[in-house]
């Protein structure tokens, strides 16, 4: 005879409900991101570029877990200034002085990520590149 589920076992059921419900949420938020925001879709595309450069010069996997983790600081600012602008634009629909502020200083935080990402993909890249040539 099956036993009839105790409280414990309903509370761990709606635990993995809310949990499976949230990755939903969050691949809700990942589809917004990129079929709304056209600097997300530039990075995605660099991404691909990136990955068969990479691909292609033969990368360590340690210069993989770099370049893999400048992608995903890229992208993870990318989409938090995209959240960040969504919700100002919702809290400020008219224009205020500190919103534009706002706004300015995380596209600031996305920009200096991909400039930092940039000199790295650079050292790793760059010397591959040359060898090629020579």
């Amino acid at each position: 005879m099956k036993e009839a589920p105790t409280s414990e076992s309903n509370g761990v059921l709606t635990y993995l409900k809310g949990r499976v419900k949230s990755f939903g949420y969050a691949f809700k938020g990942i589809w917004l991101l990129f079929s709304t925001q056209p600097n997300a879709k530039i990075h995605l595309v660099a991404t691909a570029i990136i990955g068969l450069m990479g691909l292609q010069l033969g990368l360590s996997a340690i210069e993989w877990c770099f370049i893999i983790g400048c992608i995903a600081l890229v992208l993870t600012v990318e989409a938090i200034n995209t959240a960040l602008e969504f919700l100002v634009d919702l809290v400020s629909p008219e224009y205020h002085e500190l919103a534009g502020k706002a706004k300015d200083v995380a596209a600031a935080a996305v920009l200096l990520s991909v400039i930092c990402c940039a000199v790295i993909w650079a050292i790793i890249y760059l010397p591959k590149i040359w060898m090629q040539w020579l």
